[in-house]
C-alpha cells in the first residue's frame, strides 16, 4: 500500500497555492482615494465612475475607491487627505479647486494627484508647467481666469443696456487677481463699468447686494471660486430677491436657479480624470501626463430665473444654449 503523505502533502501545496494566488489577486486590486469639498451636485462623481467603466473598471470588483467628502467643512480636508495618504491608496483624485489640491499637496509628495477645477496651477505652484507637470499633481485645468472675461461678455449680450455690472469676489482666494485682469479687459472693450465686492465671509454677501442694487447694477457676474460656490444657494436668493441677473461660472449654477452659466463640462472632466487616472495605474508618471485644458463647454439658461426677476433673454443668446431650464 502506497503512503499517504506525499499526496498530503501536494493537497496541501495545491490549496496553499491557490490561497497565495487568491491573496496576490486581491492584493493587485487598485485603489483610489477620491478627496472632495462635497458630493457634486453636478453629477462629477458619476461621470467619474462612467469614465472608469468605460475603461473596463468596475468599483467594488477591479478597482476600490476610498470616497471622502468634506460636506463643506473645509478643516476637514487635512484629515481625510492624510487618511487617504495612510491607506496608501494608488492615486488620489481632488475634486473642489484649489483647496483639495493643496491640502493633498500638503499629506504627500509620492501619491500621484488628479486634480480638477484649477486654471492656474503653474502660478500656484501645483506644477511647474502645464506641458510637463514635473511632480505628483497633473489634471484637467478649468480656465476660470480665461472664462470671467466670457461671463462679462455673456452679461453684455443677455442685457444690452448693461452699462454697471457687478462682479463678487472671495478677497482670501490667489486666483482673483487674474479673474479681475481678464474681466477688466474685457469691460473696457465693451464700454462696461466693473463694481467690485470683494467678500471675506458669508455675512457680507448681503451687503454686497444691497449695494449693487442701490447703485443701479445691471448684472453681476459670480466668478469660478470655492467660497462662492459653498454659498451658492444664498447667493442664488439674494440675486432674485434684488432682481439682479446673475451671471456665473459652472452649470450648477443655472440649474439652481441663476439666470446663466457658462463653463467646462463637468461630465466630460470628470470623464477625462477617469482617463489620467487609468493611465498612472498602468504606469505612467503625473511628472509626465501634460495638464489638460477642458474642450467641451456649456450654456445653461434659466427662463423660470428669467420670468421671475423680469428679463428677456435675446433669441441670439437662447438659441446659443445647450440647456434651457423652464
Amino acid at each position: 500500500m502506497r503512503p499517504k503523505f506525499p499526496l498530503i502533502m501536494l493537497t496541501a501545496f495545491i490549496l496553499a497555492s491557490v490561497h497565495l494566488a487568491y491573496a496576490q489577486q486581491r492584493k493587485k486590486v487598485p485603489r483610489i482615494g477620491y478627496l472632495a469639498t462635497r458630493s457634486s451636485a453636478g453629477g462629477g462623481e458619476k461621470a467619474f465612475l462612467q469614465g472608469l467603466q468605460s475603461l473596463g473598471y468596475i468599483e467594488g470588483q477591479t478597482i476600490a475607491i476610498e470616497w471622502r467628502f468634506a460636506q463643506e467643512k473645509f478643516d476637514r480636508l487635512p484629515e481625510f487627505a492624510n487618511e487617504l495618504v495612510r491607506l496608501k491608496v494608488d492615486v488620489i483624485v481632488t475634486s473642489g479647486g484649489y483647496s483639495t489640491v493643496q491640502t493633498v499637496k500638503n499629506a504627500t509628495t509620492t501619491i500621484p494627484i488628479v486634480m480638477t477645477g484649477v486654471s492656474d496651477a503653474v502660478e500656484l505652484g501645483f506644477v511647474a508647467s502645464l506641458a510637463r507637470p514635473g511632480g505628483n499633481i497633473t489634471g484637467i485645468s478649468s480656465l476660470a481666469p480665461e472664462l470671467s472675461g466670457k461671463l462679462l461678455e455673456l452679461a453684455k449680450e443677455a442685457i444690452p443696456k448693461a452699462s454697471l455690472v457687478a462682479v463678487l469676489a472671495y478677497s482670501a482666494s490667489p486666483n482673483w487677481k487674474l479673474y479681475f485682469k481678464h474681466m477688466d479687459g474685457t469691460a473696457r472693450s465693451l464700454g462696461v463699468q466693473l463694481l467690485v465686492f470683494q467678500v471675506r465671509a458669508p455675512d457680507e454677501l448681503e451687503s454686497a447686494f444691497d449695494t449693487a442694487r442701490s447703485k443701479r447694477a445691471d448684472a453681476v457676474i459670480i466668478p469660478g471660486s470655492g467660497f462662492l460656490n459653498l454659498h451658492r444657494k444664498r447667493i442664488v436668493e439674494l440675486a432674485a430677491q434684488r432682481q439682479l441677473p446673475a451671471i456665473a461660472m459652472g452649470g450648477t449654477w443655472a440649474e439652481q436657479g441663476c439666470l446663466l452659466a457658462y463653463g467646462p463640462s463637468t461630465a466630460e472632466s470628470y470623464r477625462r480624470v477617469a482617463v489620467y487616472v487609468d493611465k498612472i495605474l498602468k504606469g505612467a508618471k503625473p511628472a509626465e501626463l501634460p495638464v489638460e485644458q477642458p474642450m467641451k463647454f456649456e450654456l445653461l439658461i434659466n427662463l423660470k430665473t428669467a420670468k421671475q426677476i423680469g428679463v428677456t433673454i435675446p433669441p441670439n443668446v437662447l438659441a446659443r444654449a445647450d440647456k434651457v431650464i423652464k
